[in-house]
Protein backbone atom coordinates (compact mmCIF):
# COMPACT_ATOMS: atom_id res chain seq x y z
CA UNK A 1 0.00 0.00 0.00
CA UNK A 2 1.29 3.46 -0.87
CA UNK A 3 0.89 6.46 1.39
CA UNK A 4 -1.43 7.96 -1.22
CA UNK A 5 -4.04 5.41 -0.14
CA UNK A 6 -4.12 6.37 3.55
CA UNK A 7 -7.23 8.51 3.35
CA UNK A 8 -9.26 5.60 2.02
CA UNK A 9 -9.24 4.41 5.61
CA UNK A 10 -10.90 5.97 8.63
CA UNK A 11 -8.81 8.15 10.94
CA UNK A 12 -9.02 6.11 14.13
CA UNK A 13 -7.59 9.02 16.15
CA UNK A 14 -10.29 11.48 15.07
CA UNK A 15 -11.78 13.41 18.00
CA UNK A 16 -15.20 13.08 16.32
CA UNK A 17 -15.00 9.35 17.07
CA UNK A 18 -14.38 10.20 20.74
CA UNK A 19 -10.63 9.65 20.48
CA UNK A 20 -8.93 11.35 23.40
CA UNK A 21 -5.52 11.79 25.00
CA UNK A 22 -5.79 10.20 28.45
CA UNK A 23 -2.27 11.07 29.59
CA UNK A 24 0.46 13.49 28.55
CA UNK A 25 3.80 14.24 30.15
CA UNK A 26 3.58 17.93 29.29
CA UNK A 27 1.38 20.18 27.16
CA UNK A 28 2.39 23.55 28.53
CA UNK A 29 2.20 25.51 25.28
CA UNK A 30 -0.63 23.74 23.46
CA UNK A 31 -3.25 21.33 24.82
CA UNK A 32 -2.65 17.77 23.67
CA UNK A 33 -6.16 17.06 22.33
CA UNK A 34 -5.79 19.76 19.71
CA UNK A 35 -3.71 17.33 17.64
CA UNK A 36 -6.72 14.98 17.35
CA UNK A 37 -9.06 17.54 15.80
CA UNK A 38 -10.45 16.66 12.35
CA UNK A 39 -9.82 20.04 10.72
CA UNK A 40 -6.52 20.99 9.16
CA UNK A 41 -4.30 22.97 11.54
CA UNK A 42 -4.35 26.76 11.27
CA UNK A 43 -1.91 29.56 12.00
CA UNK A 44 -3.07 32.53 14.07
CA UNK A 45 -0.70 35.41 13.52
CA UNK A 46 0.06 37.40 16.65
CA UNK A 47 -2.15 35.31 18.96
CA UNK A 48 -0.67 34.54 22.39
CA UNK A 49 -2.05 33.12 25.62
CA UNK A 50 -0.66 33.11 29.16
CA UNK A 51 1.91 30.42 28.30
CA UNK A 52 3.18 31.77 24.99
CA UNK A 53 2.37 31.67 21.27
CA UNK A 54 -0.93 29.95 20.53
CA UNK A 55 -0.33 26.86 18.37
CA UNK A 56 -2.85 24.53 16.78
CA UNK A 57 -1.58 21.20 18.01
CA UNK A 58 0.20 19.64 20.99
CA UNK A 59 3.33 21.42 22.21
CA UNK A 60 5.44 20.68 25.29
CA UNK A 61 7.99 22.89 27.03
CA UNK A 62 11.69 22.91 26.20
CA UNK A 63 13.13 19.99 28.12
CA UNK A 64 15.99 20.86 30.49
CA UNK A 65 16.65 17.35 31.81
CA UNK A 66 16.97 13.78 30.61
CA UNK A 67 14.00 12.08 28.99
CA UNK A 68 11.34 12.76 26.39
CA UNK A 69 7.67 13.67 26.17
CA UNK A 70 4.82 11.40 25.20
CA UNK A 71 1.05 11.29 24.98
CA UNK A 72 -1.25 8.27 25.33
CA UNK A 73 -4.28 8.36 23.05
CA UNK A 74 -7.36 6.20 23.49
CA UNK A 75 -8.70 5.51 20.00
CA UNK A 76 -12.40 6.23 19.59
CA UNK A 77 -12.77 2.83 17.97
CA UNK A 78 -10.29 -0.09 18.15
CA UNK A 79 -8.72 -0.86 14.82
CA UNK A 80 -5.95 -2.19 12.64
CA UNK A 81 -3.55 0.58 11.62
CA UNK A 82 -2.61 0.90 7.95
CA UNK A 83 -0.81 4.23 7.96
CA UNK A 84 0.20 7.15 10.15
CA UNK A 85 0.64 10.84 9.45
CA UNK A 86 2.62 12.89 11.98
CA UNK A 87 1.91 16.45 10.89
CA UNK A 88 4.12 19.32 12.09
CA UNK A 89 2.34 22.07 10.15
CA UNK A 90 3.38 25.56 11.37
CA UNK A 91 5.87 24.09 13.84
CA UNK A 92 9.17 25.37 12.44
CA UNK A 93 11.65 26.09 15.22
CA UNK A 94 9.77 24.05 17.79
CA UNK A 95 9.12 20.63 16.20
CA UNK A 96 10.57 17.38 17.62
CA UNK A 97 13.60 16.03 15.71
CA UNK A 98 12.14 12.53 15.88
CA UNK A 99 9.16 10.50 17.08
CA UNK A 100 7.98 6.92 17.52
CA UNK A 101 4.65 5.23 18.25
CA UNK A 102 3.82 2.28 20.52
CA UNK A 103 0.46 0.51 20.73
CA UNK A 104 -1.51 -1.78 23.02
CA UNK A 105 -4.83 -3.63 23.02
CA UNK A 106 -6.84 -3.04 26.20
CA UNK A 107 -10.49 -3.74 25.32
CA UNK A 108 -11.65 -3.66 28.94
CA UNK A 109 -10.19 -0.30 29.94
CA UNK A 110 -7.14 1.94 29.81
CA UNK A 111 -3.52 0.75 30.06
CA UNK A 112 -1.69 0.65 33.39
CA UNK A 113 1.83 0.01 34.66
CA UNK A 114 1.51 -3.69 33.76
CA UNK A 115 0.44 -3.11 30.16
CA UNK A 116 2.71 -4.53 27.48
CA UNK A 117 3.29 -1.95 24.75
CA UNK A 118 4.32 -3.00 21.25
CA UNK A 119 6.38 -0.86 18.89
CA UNK A 120 4.16 0.14 15.96
CA UNK A 121 6.38 2.78 14.36
CA UNK A 122 10.11 2.85 15.17
CA UNK A 123 11.76 6.23 15.71
CA UNK A 124 11.60 8.33 12.53
CA UNK A 125 13.09 11.71 11.73
CA UNK A 126 10.77 14.72 11.58
CA UNK A 127 10.98 18.02 9.74
CA UNK A 128 9.26 21.27 10.48
CA UNK A 129 5.98 22.28 8.84
CA UNK A 130 5.66 18.88 7.11
CA UNK A 131 3.54 15.75 6.82
CA UNK A 132 5.32 12.50 7.73
CA UNK A 133 3.49 9.54 6.18
CA UNK A 134 4.41 6.01 7.16
CA UNK A 135 2.79 2.75 6.08
CA UNK A 136 2.18 0.19 8.83
CA UNK A 137 2.33 -3.51 8.04
CA UNK A 138 0.70 -5.02 11.12
CA UNK A 139 -2.61 -6.90 11.18
CA UNK A 140 -3.26 -6.69 14.91
CA UNK A 141 -6.01 -4.44 16.35
CA UNK A 142 -5.15 -1.73 18.88
CA UNK A 143 -7.11 0.37 21.37
CA UNK A 144 -4.42 2.84 22.52
CA UNK A 145 -1.38 4.51 21.00
CA UNK A 146 1.57 6.22 22.68
CA UNK A 147 3.16 8.98 20.64
CA UNK A 148 6.73 9.60 21.80
CA UNK A 149 8.52 12.80 20.76
CA UNK A 150 12.27 13.18 21.26
CA UNK A 151 12.96 15.15 23.31
CA UNK A 152 10.16 17.75 23.20
CA UNK A 153 8.34 20.11 20.85
CA UNK A 154 5.12 20.35 18.90
CA UNK A 155 2.94 18.15 16.66
CA UNK A 156 0.04 19.78 14.85
CA UNK A 157 -1.98 16.66 14.04
CA UNK A 158 -1.74 12.91 14.54
CA UNK A 159 -3.69 10.92 11.94
CA UNK A 160 -3.98 7.16 12.41
CA UNK A 161 -5.54 5.62 9.31
CA UNK A 162 -6.92 2.12 9.63
CA UNK A 163 -9.84 -0.29 9.68
CA UNK A 164 -12.14 -0.40 12.72
CA UNK A 165 -11.98 -3.73 14.50
CA UNK A 166 -15.20 -5.67 14.87
CA UNK A 167 -15.78 -9.30 15.78
CA UNK A 168 -18.30 -10.17 13.08
CA UNK A 169 -18.83 -13.63 14.58
CA UNK A 170 -20.83 -11.89 17.32
CA UNK A 171 -23.08 -10.05 14.85
CA UNK A 172 -26.59 -11.46 14.55
CA UNK A 173 -27.58 -12.37 11.00
CA UNK A 174 -31.10 -11.11 11.82
CA UNK A 175 -30.07 -7.56 12.78
CA UNK A 176 -29.99 -4.78 10.19
CA UNK A 177 -26.92 -2.53 10.42
CA UNK A 178 -25.24 0.10 8.25
CA UNK A 179 -22.89 -2.09 6.24
CA UNK A 180 -21.10 0.90 4.70
CA UNK A 181 -20.44 2.83 7.92
CA UNK A 182 -16.80 3.69 8.54
CA UNK A 183 -17.16 2.43 12.11
CA UNK A 184 -18.23 -0.93 10.70
CA UNK A 185 -15.20 -1.12 8.42
CA UNK A 186 -16.67 0.50 5.32
CA UNK A 187 -14.24 2.32 3.02
CA UNK A 188 -14.45 4.84 0.21
CA UNK A 189 -12.21 3.37 -2.50
CA UNK A 190 -12.40 5.72 -5.47
CA UNK A 191 -14.31 8.58 -7.02
CA UNK A 192 -13.99 10.63 -10.18
CA UNK A 193 -13.92 14.00 -8.38
CA UNK A 194 -13.79 15.34 -4.83
CA UNK A 195 -13.09 19.00 -5.47
CA UNK A 196 -14.94 20.45 -2.48
CA UNK A 197 -15.35 17.54 -0.04
CA UNK A 198 -13.71 14.17 0.55
CA UNK A 199 -15.46 10.98 -0.55
CA UNK A 200 -14.79 9.28 2.80
CA UNK A 201 -16.99 11.82 4.59
CA UNK A 202 -20.21 10.20 3.38
CA UNK A 203 -19.71 7.13 5.60
CA UNK A 204 -18.69 9.03 8.73
CA UNK A 205 -20.90 8.77 11.84
CA UNK A 206 -23.63 11.30 12.54
CA UNK A 207 -25.08 13.89 10.19
CA UNK A 208 -22.75 16.29 8.42
CA UNK A 209 -21.95 19.46 10.33
CA UNK A 210 -21.66 21.58 7.15
CA UNK A 211 -21.11 21.23 3.40
CA UNK A 212 -17.41 20.63 3.95
CA UNK A 213 -18.29 17.52 5.96
CA UNK A 214 -19.69 15.77 2.89
CA UNK A 215 -18.60 14.76 -0.62
CA UNK A 216 -19.01 17.46 -3.24
CA UNK A 217 -17.78 17.53 -6.82
CA UNK A 218 -16.94 20.47 -9.06
CA UNK A 219 -19.57 21.79 -11.46
CA UNK A 220 -19.65 19.45 -14.43
CA UNK A 221 -19.16 21.16 -17.78
CA UNK A 222 -19.02 18.00 -19.90
CA UNK A 223 -21.45 15.11 -20.50
CA UNK A 224 -21.60 12.33 -17.93
CA UNK A 225 -22.04 12.05 -14.18
CA UNK A 226 -19.99 11.81 -11.00
CA UNK A 227 -19.56 8.69 -8.87
CA UNK A 228 -17.96 7.13 -5.80
CA UNK A 229 -17.18 3.47 -5.00
CA UNK A 230 -17.50 2.04 -1.48
CA UNK A 231 -16.38 -1.25 0.02
CA UNK A 232 -18.75 -2.59 2.67
CA UNK A 233 -17.40 -3.54 6.07
CA UNK A 234 -18.87 -7.03 5.63
CA UNK A 235 -20.76 -8.78 2.80
CA UNK A 236 -24.48 -8.43 3.22
CA UNK A 237 -27.86 -7.95 1.60
CA UNK A 238 -28.98 -4.31 1.50
CA UNK A 239 -32.65 -3.69 2.22
CA UNK A 240 -32.75 0.02 3.10
CA UNK A 241 -30.85 3.01 1.75
CA UNK A 242 -30.60 6.55 3.08
CA UNK A 243 -29.16 9.35 0.94
CA UNK A 244 -28.73 12.60 2.88
CA UNK A 245 -28.21 15.96 1.15
CA UNK A 246 -28.01 17.83 4.48
CA UNK A 247 -26.62 21.38 3.96
CA UNK A 248 -26.60 21.00 0.17
CA UNK A 249 -29.25 23.45 -1.06
CA UNK A 250 -28.16 25.03 -4.33
CA UNK A 251 -25.68 22.30 -5.15
CA UNK A 252 -27.37 18.94 -4.49
CA UNK A 253 -27.49 16.32 -7.28
CA UNK A 254 -30.64 16.20 -9.37
CA UNK A 255 -30.81 12.42 -8.96
CA UNK A 256 -28.82 9.36 -7.97
CA UNK A 257 -28.58 5.63 -8.60
CA UNK A 258 -26.60 2.81 -6.99
CA UNK A 259 -24.92 -0.23 -8.54
CA UNK A 260 -23.58 -3.16 -6.52
CA UNK A 261 -21.72 -6.45 -6.80
CA UNK A 262 -20.16 -9.27 -4.83
CA UNK A 263 -16.47 -8.82 -5.67
CA UNK A 264 -13.95 -11.62 -5.20
CA UNK A 265 -10.38 -10.34 -5.18
CA UNK A 266 -8.92 -7.60 -7.33
CA UNK A 267 -7.15 -4.35 -6.54
CA UNK A 268 -8.93 -1.07 -5.94
CA UNK A 269 -8.00 0.04 -9.46
CA UNK A 270 -9.44 -3.15 -10.99
CA UNK A 271 -12.63 -2.74 -8.97
CA UNK A 272 -13.03 0.77 -10.37
CA UNK A 273 -13.08 -0.63 -13.92
CA UNK A 274 -15.39 -3.51 -13.01
CA UNK A 275 -17.92 -1.15 -11.44
CA UNK A 276 -19.07 0.05 -14.84
CA UNK A 277 -20.87 -3.27 -15.33
CA UNK A 278 -22.30 -3.90 -11.88
CA UNK A 279 -26.01 -4.61 -11.48
CA UNK A 280 -28.41 -1.86 -10.52
CA UNK A 281 -29.26 -1.97 -6.82
CA UNK A 282 -31.21 1.30 -6.74
CA UNK A 283 -32.68 2.68 -9.97
CA UNK A 284 -32.41 6.42 -10.58
CA UNK A 285 -34.17 8.45 -7.89
CA UNK A 286 -34.88 12.19 -7.74
CA UNK A 287 -33.24 14.08 -4.90
CA UNK A 288 -34.18 17.24 -3.04
CA UNK A 289 -32.17 19.89 -1.25
CA UNK A 290 -31.11 19.59 2.39
CA UNK A 291 -32.99 16.44 3.35
CA UNK A 292 -32.79 12.70 3.98
CA UNK A 293 -34.12 10.39 1.28
CA UNK A 294 -35.04 6.86 2.33
CA UNK A 295 -35.49 4.01 -0.14
CA UNK A 296 -36.65 0.44 0.51
CA UNK A 297 -39.31 -0.69 -1.94
CA UNK A 298 -37.26 0.72 -4.82
CA UNK A 299 -34.28 -1.56 -4.08
CA UNK A 300 -33.64 -4.47 -6.43
CA UNK A 301 -32.94 -7.83 -4.78
CA UNK A 302 -29.36 -8.71 -5.71
CA UNK A 303 -28.48 -10.95 -2.78
CA UNK A 304 -25.26 -10.42 -0.80
CA UNK A 305 -22.89 -7.70 -2.09
CA UNK A 306 -19.48 -6.41 -1.04
CA UNK A 307 -19.16 -3.14 -3.00
CA UNK A 308 -21.42 -0.36 -4.24
CA UNK A 309 -21.09 2.47 -6.71
CA UNK A 310 -23.11 5.62 -5.99
CA UNK A 311 -23.81 7.62 -9.14
CA UNK A 312 -24.95 11.25 -8.88
CA UNK A 313 -26.43 13.12 -11.84
CA UNK A 314 -24.88 15.23 -13.05
CA UNK A 315 -22.78 16.53 -10.10
CA UNK A 316 -23.13 18.11 -6.67
CA UNK A 317 -22.90 17.18 -3.02
CA UNK A 318 -23.97 14.30 -0.77
CA UNK A 319 -23.61 14.54 2.99
CA UNK A 320 -24.11 10.91 4.03
CA UNK A 321 -24.93 7.52 2.52
CA UNK A 322 -26.32 4.74 4.71
CA UNK A 323 -26.68 1.18 3.40
CA UNK A 324 -28.64 -0.89 5.89
CA UNK A 325 -28.83 -4.64 5.65
CA UNK A 326 -28.08 -8.00 7.22
CA UNK A 327 -24.68 -9.63 7.03
CA UNK A 328 -24.19 -12.83 5.09
CA UNK A 329 -22.44 -15.51 7.09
Amino acid sequence: MTTNNFEKYVNLADARLDSKAIYVTDDWFAEVNRMLQPDAPVWKEGVYDDNGKWMDGWESRRKRHEGYDYAIVRLGVPGTVKGIDIDTSYFTGNYPPSASIDACFCPEGDPNEDTQWQELLPAVSLQGDSHHLHAINDGRPWTHLRLNIYPDGGVARLRVYGIPHRDWSLQSADESIDLAAALNGGRALACNDEHFGRMSNIINPGRGVNMGDGWETARRRTPGNDWVILALGHPGEIDRILVDTHHFKGNYPDSCSIQAAFVKGGTDEQIETQSLYWSELLPSQKLQAHQEHEFAEQINKLGPVTHVRLNIFPDGGISRLRLFGKISK
